[in-house]
This record gives structure tokens, sequence and C-alpha cells, in this order.
């Protein structure tokens, strides 16, 4: 098994050099950022959970594990995404963005994890 390294980082945190090829896994760009400034290599949007899980889901921490749960049979649907960053990993370290507040019950945590056992 090839190791690959994840990490995780809000977009709007500062850019710093060990964060190698950023990915923007949102689905909506963050508001009030603006491109320049996030300093995203790419925005792979459609890795994002679909917009019934995110809504189900609201960031309530009581619903984390089903949300998990769910968000990663959604991935399963989706090899070629999922593929697209586990190459992005081989070769460099891959900082996943996020612009959730909540850094432990976010979509970017859960393809994490995904990404780690795959």
């Amino acid at each position: 098994m090839i190791a690959m390294a994840f990490q995780l980082k809000r977009v709007r945190d500062p850019v710093e050099p060990d964060d190698g090829h950023r990915v923007l896994v949102d689905g909506m760009w963050p508001r009030g950022v603006r491109k320049q400034e996030a300093a995203v290599d790419e925005w792979l949007r459609e890795i994002a959970p679909s917009r019934t899980l995110r809504q189900w889901f609201g960031h309530d921490p009581a619903r984390w594990e089903e949300f998990v749960r769910r968000y990663h049979a959604e991935l399963d649907a989706m090899p070629e995404c999922v593929e697209r960053l586990a190459e992005l990993g081989r070769d460099q370290t891959v900082t996943l963005c996020h612009d959730a507040r909540d850094r432990k019950h976010n979509n970017a945590v859960a393809l994490k994890a995904y990404l780690d056992h795959s």
C-alpha cells in the first residue's frame, strides 16, 4: 500500500509552505473568500456531500456518525473523484480545504477518514 499524505485546513487559515496541493472539497465557494486569498490549486466540488445530505446534517454533531456513513456511501458511488485525490496524495501532501467552523464535524474530516482507509 502506498502511503498517502492528506491533511485538513480551513480555507480561511493562512497558507503555509507545507500545505502541498490545496484542494477545496466544499460544494459551494466560501462566502467572502476571494479565489486569490484561498490559494487553492483546484476546487473538487463534485466530491462534496450531496445538497440533500449536507442540509440534513446541518453541522449537528448528534448526526455525525450517520452523516459519515451516508457520505461514505456517496463516495463509494464516485470512484473517479476519490481516485483523483488518491493519485494526488501518492506523490505529495494534499491539504483538503473546507470552510466549516466546526473542525471536527465536517465533510473534509469524513473525506480524509475515507481516503485514509481506502
